[in-house]
């Protein structure tokens, strides 16, 4: 054996210390610049500059990071974009968080202040981030970094607004809109998560003003979950079909505690069947109140400013803050007597992403992007060849569904930290500048202070990142649409609905041919990580424990499209032990091969039965994984190289070349040379998009290698390799040598035992495949004695084990209890009778057998006929030793 520095153990701290840094300074990352090769590119989806990186990240990116590693070794010419979000909500409340730990707020600062305070946090963060994509081992190519505000994407920004302007798709008007009160801006629809809360429904009177009665009363009950708003109340309503009310509709009511006279009318918008079947309209305070108010050209009275305090218009609460409005509005309606009941009822609130506060409906003067143009173009491109594929494809139906039903997008933000809206104000007149550039006269015009929501801008990432709106550019040209997106279905209404149609209407285009989209990764219990709970995993301590090629083989290994994963540090346990297996059995190859091993396969009549089924059963796995890889299945591809690794590979093919190793035929010994490097140099192509850093070590210490292993051809499907013949016969080999050790197992007979075995079979293939391989019998049975052939006769005291097409006794009487033997055979038969009769109601049934593929029926009846073999044989030696015992 040759001497290497290669250790006993897999240490991933040693393995990975300085080999991202020698990838990045080598420029493994960039393009070959190979005009010739198929172009294939990712954007990654930019992380907010809000924070650390979590596990979901660490899934997200790695997926990416498999998929162009993979592409990058089959020759393509690859591009993976990096890049980071403002966040623009999300980064500024961090930023005012920070400052108020302080005693400063936003305002102290001023806005240009504030501004590089955010700057100072990004640049802090993007750091980190950049720290943790390095530690993972992103082979991101950073020459092409971009950030949401940075100069080109600005740039096209600024282009998609004007544009969209000009077309009358963007407009500002005044609507009701969510408004967080803790950040002071505007929230879209899908910035709000819904909570249950304990509120009431309150029960107040609203007097008419003249002597007409309800039901004998001289007032009408409505009931509430907001008494604050009540003072922009503007009118009541009934449905117009109910006949409880039509004597009302048109009179008038006081509103109670200010004494204002509303009209009651009529729309259809009221459901009878819900409580009163009356409701207070405050268009002002609520969406449909909105709607209801532009039908009847109501007022709209908003009671409330921007921090959640009431305004003058609340009369005697003016300044105070809604909550403590409540209770006083409360208190104060029970004191009059307009209260009728205070009834505890659970309702769903709207709360912010972000800040986590009660959003408040607010009355607003917003920009907004006109969606329905908009959604039916992206809908009518997922009909044509453009299409984008989903992964699973059920996330259509989410994406559609939304599209459909989509409202308009506020995209207005009453935020410091974002792109600031291209459009103008003239000082005098009033009038509405948009454009790409400030106005010439700039001094008679103030901007719009107002900033655009987040997504606004990542809606462009994939083309603005390739050099749009340049579409000469040289990487816009070449790598748009790109090739796939990862991504969580979490964000498919916020992200990937707004990149498809901003793409379709910019580019003409698709933005990705793929969207392959994952799961949340949760705890053990099936819990989503979160701060609250305290399990949260930060994926950089995952790594100082296991090592960045254990945490990417958990992710890879643990994903199938669209589902969650459960985090747990036994499935960590289990990667590192996998690794570690993969470096002892690399070791022992290693150390095996000599300086001058030749890289390529020796001649196939110098190859064994050993040889050439495991060369077949490692092309099999490269097929396998090829085209689960294709599909986006890294489990099922991470499977199949698990069981050729640890079970083919390390267990059977490397136990099998000892005894050629260590022998005296220099020309057998060279030729299972050749094949131990080219089998471990395949493997470890293959792991390589999962493992980078342990195959880069490993294929470098291989003596016919050099460069990296990161531009290493990846395995292709050799047919010539493939050998039916050699992995049955191996597969009858494994499955003799097997049943001996189960024996030995179950008599505990130790290996240093030598025991009889005979093979009772007239299968003179069998008995060929025992001749021809009898080293391996030797090594793996140590047989005293083998006998084979059709006329033997077990012993009365024997243990036996049925294979396909023989039956293997070992004389054991000074071990075995003959009465556990019987039973243990008689436990047997009754298993391969249960296999008998499910093959036979399968084959039964006239459905399957007329429907299957004829290779189906045929496999089933391969099956059949083997178990009723295995039957008979058991049956028969049960009869014989239940003779002897007689």
């Amino acid at each position: 054996m040759r001497e290497i520095d290669m250790p006993g153990k897999y240490d991933p701290q040693a393995v990975e210390v300085g080999r991202y840094d020698k990838w990045l300074e080598d420029k493994r990352f960039t393009p070959t610049g190979n005009r010739k090769a198929r172009p294939y590119s990712i954007v990654i989806p930019p992380p907010n500059v809000t924070g650390k990186l979590h596990l979901g990240h660490a899934w997200d990116t790695t997926l990416q990071d498999v998929l162009i590693r993979q592409k990058r070794m089959q020759g393509y010419d690859t591009v993976w974009v990096p890049g980071m979000d403002h966040a623009g909500i999300a980064t500024q409340a961090k930023v005012e968080q920070r400052l108020a730990e302080q005693g400063v707020s936003r305002y102290d600062l001023g806005r240009d202040n504030f501004v590089e305070q955010v700057w100072d946090w990004k640049n802090e963060y993007a750091a980190t981030i950049k720290a943790q994509w390095g530690k993972l081992g992103l082979s991101l190519d950073y020459s092409r970094e971009r950030f949401t505000l940075d100069a080109g994407l600005s740039d096209a920004v600024k282009k998609v607004f004007v544009t969209l302007y000009q077309k009358d798709l963007i407009y500002r008007g005044e609507y009701i809109i969510n408004w967080d009160l803790k950040a002071r801006t505007a929230l879209s629809d899908i910035e709000v998560i819904y909570k249950d809360i304990e509120g009431a429904f309150y029960h107040v009177k609203y007097p008419f003003t003249d002597d007409t009665t309800l039901n004998g009363k001289n007032y009408i009950e409505i009931a509430t979950t907001r008494p604050e708003t009540m003072f922009g109340d503007v009118a009541v309503a009934v449905n117009p079909n109910d006949e409880r009310y039509q004597a009302i509709i048109g009179k008038t009511i006081k509103v109670p505690l200010v004494e204002r006279e509303i009209p009651v009318i009529a729309d259809e918008y009221v459901e009878m069947e819900f409580g009163t079947g009356m409701v207070k309209i405050t268009p002002a305070h609520d969406p449909n109140d909105f709607e209801v108010g532009n039908r009847h050209n109501l007022e709209r009275i908003n009671t409330m400013n921007e921090d959640g305090s009431m305004n003058e218009r609340a009369g005697k609460y003016v300044g105070m803050d809604r909550d403590d409005a409540r209770k006083a509005i409360v208190a104060d309606l029970e004191a009059a007597g307009w209260m009728l009941e205070v009834e505890p009822y659970t309702h769903s609130v709207g709360h912010s992403e972000r800040t986590g506060v009660p959003v408040e409906a607010r009355l607003s003067t917003q920009w907004f992007v006109r969606m329905k143009p908009l959604a039916e173009q992206a809908l009518a491109m997922q009909k044509s060849d453009d299409r984008v594929n989903f992964y699973p494809p059920r996330f259509e139906n989410t994406f559609t569904n939304w599209m459909e039903n989509i409202h308009d997008w506020v995209i207005s933000r009453q935020l410091w930290w974002g792109h600031q809206i291209p459009a103008w104000y003239h000082k005098e007149t009033g009038e509405v500048y948009v454009g790409e550039a400030a106005p010439a006269d700039i001094e008679n015009w103030t901007q719009e202070t107002d900033v655009l929501d987040t997504w606004f801008s990542s809606a462009l990432w994939p083309f603005s990142t390739m050099g749009w709106p340049d579409t000469d550019a040289e990487d816009f040209k070449r790598y748009f649409p790109t090739n796939t997106l990862v991504t969580g279905y979490d964000i498919i209404f916020f992200w990937v609905a707004r990149m498809m149609f901003q793409s379709k209407e910019f580019t003409g285009r698709r933005p990705f041919n793929n969207v392959l989209i994952h799961g949340l990764i949760r705890d053990e219990q099936g819990r989503k990580m979160s701060k609250s709970l305290g399990n949260g995993i930060d994926p950089m301590d995952v790594i100082d424990q296991y090592g960045a090629d254990a945490l990417r083989w958990f992710l890879a290994n643990g994903s199938t499209p669209g589902l969650d994963v459960r985090f747990s540090y036994t499935k960590m346990d289990a990667a590192w032990n996998f690794i570690n297996k993969i470096w002892n059995a690399a070791r022992y190859v290693i150390m095996n091969l000599d300086d001058n091993t030749p890289a390529e396969l020796p001649a196939r009549d110098q190859m064994t039965l050993a040889d050439r089924w495991i060369l077949s059963r490692l092309n099999q796995t490269v097929e396998n994984v090829v085209n689960n890889f294709d599909k986006f299945e890294f489990g099922e591809a991470g499977r199949a190289l698990y069981n050729f690794i640890w079970n083919d590979f390390a267990d059977w093919y490397i136990e099998m070349t000892k005894e050629t190793l260590n022998g005296d035929d220099a020309a057998a010994k060279k030729a299972v040379q050749g094949v131990l490097a080219y089998t471990l140099d395949q493997t470890l192509r293959l792991l390589h998009p999962i493992m980078p850093f342990v195959t880069e070590e490993i294929w470098l210490d291989m003596p016919m290698n050099e460069g990296s292993i990161t531009s290493a051809a990846y395995p292709e499907i050799h047919a010539e390799l493939q050998d039916t013949v050699a992995e049955n016969d191996f597969q009858r080999l494994v499955d003799l040598i097997t049943a001996v050790r189960n024996i030995r197992t179950e008599a505990n007979a130790p290996m240093s035992t030598a025991i009889e075995v005979l093979i009772k079979t007239d299968d003179a293939a069998l008995q060929t495949i025992v001749e021809q391989n009898q080293d391996y019998i030797n090594r793996f049975v140590k047989p005293k004695t083998l006998q084979i052939g059709s006329n033997l006769q077990a012993p009365k005291l024997a243990m036996t084990k049925v294979i396909t097409g023989a039956e293997v006794i070992v004389p054991l009487e000074e071990l075995i209890n003959l009465d556990d033997e019987i039973a243990r055979l008689t436990k047997e038969l009754k298993k391969y009778q249960g296999e008998v009769k499910r093959g036979e109601g399968k084959l039964g049934n006239e459905k399957f057998v007329n429907s299957a593929p004829e290779a189906v029926v045929e496999a089933e009846r391969e099956k059949l006929a083997d178990w009723q073999a295995k039957a008979a044989v058991t049956q028969q030696r049960l009869a014989e030793l239940k003779t002897a015992q007689a």
